[in-house]
């Protein structure tokens, strides 16, 4: 009898652990910095797209007033969007539309209304839509908007992992660590599995000799939580948006996609590696 217990526990532990490598497991990861123009949605969009062109089941969700990701996907207003439900609780489903490579949930100028709204525990909202999905998606990713506000905590409080995109300027480093102790108070108050997957320099220049101090800066400060991958500054990068593309529908060989491949890449072997613990 001990011997078929103990069977059992090892045929369950490797059932765990081959599912999870292939992302039955959902990861949530919310792109956000509550400092505007670092790259949160060019990084949500392309890094999408990225994890789709590895055989990955993405969902986007613009949780943005501003709708950037919604239009840097090439659409317009929308009927339904993630305002209906934050708002009205409506099945996230109804508002998920289907494009190319990803599927998306748009936003809506609406959505800024969502600040207002009164109602206790909404910030609990979308971690409770997305539980009726888990098993439809490898990844979700959040287009945050460029604040501390109801909607970036609902986001926060939703999510497996965060991305902080850094542009390399002193204030943005110093704006950053304040946003980081925001997560930790997220943490320990409303989502304790709340992780840091890690910080993305984007706009970056290796030729500037500032860029070069602040990368230095941060990484004695951060570490192995910098990512290796610098998203280069690429007028590719915003040519695409205007296109409503992503980089690597836009210019697959460009210096843009390139980096973007690489941070993808970056980001499933740490899903990976917290997920198999």
């Amino acid at each position: 009898m001990a011997g078929f217990f103990i069977f059992s526990y090892f045929a369950y532990f490797w059932f765990y652990k081959i599912h999870c490598f292939n992302f039955i497991c959902m990861s949530v990861i919310s792109v956000a910095n509550h400092k505007g123009g670092v790259g949160k949605t060019t990084t949500t969009v392309n890094l999408a797209a990225g994890l789709a062109q590895m055989g990955n089941k993405v969902l986007m969700i613009d949780l943005d007033p501003q709708a950037n990701a919604t239009c840097s996907v090439g659409l317009s207003k929308q009927d339904t969007s993630i305002f209906q439900v934050l708002m009205f609780q409506d099945d996230i489903r109804k508002c998920i539309q289907q494009l190319e490579q990803i599927d998306i949930v748009p936003s809506s100028i609406h959505l800024a209304g969502f600040e207002k709204n009164n109602e206790v525990g909404k910030e609990f909202i979308l971690q409770e839509s997305l539980s009726d999905i888990q098993t439809e998606y490898d990844y979700i990713l959040i287009d945050c908007p460029p604040s501390l506000g109801a909607l970036t905590v609902s986001a926060l409080t939703a999510s497996d992992y965060v991305v902080i995109p850094l542009q390399p300027e002193f204030l943005a480093l110093q704006g950053m660590t304040e946003f980081i102790k925001i997560l930790r108070t997220v943490k320990t108050r409303m989502n304790t599995s709340l992780e840091l997957l890690g910080i993305v320099v984007t706009q970056y220049d290796g030729r500037k000799v500032l860029h070069q101090e602040i990368l230095q800066h941060a990484l004695g400060k951060y570490g192995d939580m910098i990512f290796d991958t610098r998203i280069r500054g690429n007028i590719s990068l915003a040519e695409a948006q205007s296109m409503g593309k992503d980089i690597f529908q836009y210019d697959a060989s460009s210096r843009g996609a390139e980096d973007y491949r690489g941070l993808t890449e970056e980001i499933i072997k740490r899903t990976r590696e917290l997920v198999s613990g």
